[in-house]
């Protein structure tokens, strides 16, 4: 390619009339004393001799004096000036040209840079790289609040707890860390989605709830199932439906939330140590009790009815309350009087009577007097004092 590159340049330089700047001019003839076909013989080259004849002698191609100097050659002495074409040039440069640097190639040669003292760097290099993957990979620093899992080819090998610690280097042996101490949190649903759930007495409830829970089992967690966290959803959706319908709805949104967490909380325990899974649950939260979307409206005017009849109760129940008290009061004095009239009956009989008399007299306008004569008078005490109070003020209304 390289060939056909300058025979194309000279083809051009002639065309143009411009000389050459590898020494020959810009006619046919080429800059190395040989004419512009390539395949043409020298001129100085004799013909063969016939048999028995001496060959002719070859006689030298008269110098050219007047041609440039090649500038890419170094300057001799007594021998013709030959320009140097393109792949010289990247022979002498690149130690013989060619793919490599190989005798006979065309391209530049790349070399590995070397050492001081004349080595290669690859193996320092492929050291270091070695160097960096044991350490990476059999130097191992576990956290506090993990643990790790070694398998061996993939097969479970031992459990390594919280510090440093060293194992064989991957792929024989490889080491995976978990978090076993921190609480985990699944929200069911997730989201704003809504989860309705049927209650004993035929209702529908939509529950929100949070589930929280942590690795018991590190070994159990990893093998034992395929999707620890969705296993763990689906055993608390379960129990949650099972709990709900134990109960009535006003149990479930009301007083009996909090045995409904419990219930929940030892269900899941159960289903999840038979499944083996290496997980313990710390606590169930019921977030949300609510009707479903649909017959919300509905459900706040039976609350509201069922609020207004509590409250009518409470209040009947207090007034029950209050006539009874009443009632034990009254009957706490009869007991305390009864006690006194067994001291003295006589005494106790007319101090009654004398109390029921005041008490029924009080209210009347007639006052009887006792006489000798056997002729009781009846004398109107109280127009009486009528009277005589309208003739005090009768005077004090003429003075104004």
């Amino acid at each position: 390619m390289n060939i056909l590159g300058g025979r194309i340049s000279r083809v051009g330089l002639a065309m143009t009339g411009k000389k050459s700047p590898w020494g020959g001019s810009g006619d046919a003839s080429s800059g190395d004393g040989t004419s512009g076909d390539d395949g043409a013989e020298p001129e100085g080259d004799a013909a063969p001799a016939a048999d028995g004849e001496q060959p002719a002698q070859e006689k030298p191609a008269p110098a050219k004096t007047g041609a440039p100097r090649n500038p890419w050659l170094p300057p001799s002495s007594g021998e013709p000036r030959k320009p140097a074409g393109i792949e010289d040039i990247f022979r002498k440069r690149g130690g013989g040209g060619g793919p490599g640097g190989g005798p006979g190639g065309r391209g530049p040669s790349f070399r590995m840079p070397q050492r001081p003292d004349g080595k290669s760097w690859a193996p320092i290099a492929i050291g270091v790289i070695v160097a960096i993957w044991l350490g990476t990979s059999m130097v191992h620093r576990i956290a506090p609040q993990e643990k790790a899992i070694v398998t061996t080819f993939g097969s479970y090998s031992r459990t390594l707890n919280p510090g440093m610690t060293f194992t064989l280097p991957w792929p024989i042996q490889s080491v995976a860390a978990e978090d076993v101490t921190s609480i985990r949190r699944e929200s069911i649903p997730d989201g704003d989605g809504e989860k309705l759930m049927l209650t004993g007495d035929q209702n529908l409830v939509d529950l929100t709830y949070l589930v929280r829970w942590n690795i018991k089992d590190l070994k159990l967690y990893r093998f034992q199932l395929a999707e620890p966290n969705q296993t763990v959803r689906e055993v608390a959706e379960a129990a949650m439906r099972a709990s709900i319908g134990e109960v009535s709805l006003n149990d479930a949104m009301g007083a009996g939330r909090a045995n409904i967490e419990t219930n929940v909380r030892e269900r899941m325990q159960q289903v999840l140590d038979a499944y083996r899974s290496g997980v313990t649950i710390q606590g169930v939260e019921i977030k949300k009790t609510d009707p479903p979307t649909k017959v919300v409206d509905a459900f706040k005017e039976v609350l509201a009815a069922q609020q207004d009849a509590q409250s009518e109760v409470n209040r009947a129940e207090a007034w029950a309350q209050q006539l009874t008290q009443r009632a034990q009061g009254e009957a706490a004095a009869f007991d305390k009087v009864y006690a006194q009239y067994k001291l003295a009956p006589e005494v106790t009989r007319r101090r009654m009577y004398y109390e029921t008399m005041e008490r029924v007299l009080s209210q009347t306008d007639k006052v009887i007097l006792e006489t000798n004569g056997g002729v009781v008078p009846y004398l109107p005490l109280p127009q009486m004092k009528q009277t005589q109070q309208e003739t005090v003020q009768a005077p004090a209304k003429g003075s104004n």
